[in-house]
């Protein structure tokens, strides 16, 4: 399956944040979105998820046009926000069945070898790595053929970023994932393609050398 953008514009008043985006992403590869902060990276991800609206836009989804105010509705996409989702006070052995009705998709969770050690504790009790893991975990195994994910490696210790790696790499044999962060050397270790975010133009992104080259990095 694939999934093509076509000329993604945004708007906010006066202010133009994307330009002129385009790419495609197919199951089975992970493509990473680089830009500096402001650029539109997360505004990105919300327009291909459905949540805000592009000022013009063509997504195709195996070469029938898809609309970006159906997309929700259709299920073929799942995203990750940066922030955490999940209710505090809730215990993780009690938010998985929210997810997952069926008990062989809910076992899959719960006998995670990460999350059985922590599945008695509640979401405001776990790490910075731990939630993150949960997350990507909960949104990475719905029945989603497109998953994406604003900054899952942002501010979390080395062992959770080699884990959510682990986890993006498996589950990219049957899923087409787009991720945003600005750890690049996570991002580019597990990338099969990715593009940079600049003026508001997509640029097509090979390695570290091109990021250096259109100053994303020093």
């Amino acid at each position: 399956m694939i999934l093509e953008l076509h000329r993604a514009e945004k708007s906010f008043g006066d202010k133009e944040i994307l330009k002129n985006i385009s790419f495609s992403c197919e199951t089975g590869e992970i493509i990473g979105v680089f830009g500096r902060n402001g650029c539109g990276k997360s505004t990105l991800l919300k327009i291909i998820f459905g949540t805000l609206k592009a000022s013009n836009i063509k997504m195709n989804l195996n070469h029938k046009s898809l609309s970006p105010s159906k997309v929700i509705l259709q299920k073929n996409i799942a995203y990750l926000p940066q922030h955490s989702f999940l209710p505090i006070n809730s215990k993780v052995r009690d938010i998985i069945p929210i997810y997952y009705q069926n008990q062989e998709e809910q076992d899959k969770i719960f006998y995670d070898s990460q999350i059985a050690l922590i599945s008695s504790q509640k979401i405001k009790e776990l790490s910075i790595g731990q939630l993150r893991y949960l997350q990507v975990l909960l949104i990475g195994n719905l029945k989603r053929e497109f998953i994406l994910l604003d900054e899952p490696f942002s501010m979390i210790d080395p062992l959770y970023k080699e884990k959510i790696s682990e986890l993006l790499i498996s589950l990219q044999k049957e899923k087409g994932i787009i991720i945003t962060d600005h750890y690049y050397n996570d991002v580019l270790n597990i990338t099969t393609k990715n593009i940079l975010i600049k003026e508001g133009v997509s640029i097509p992104i090979n390695n570290k050398d091109d990021l250096k080259k259109f100053n994303y990095i020093q």
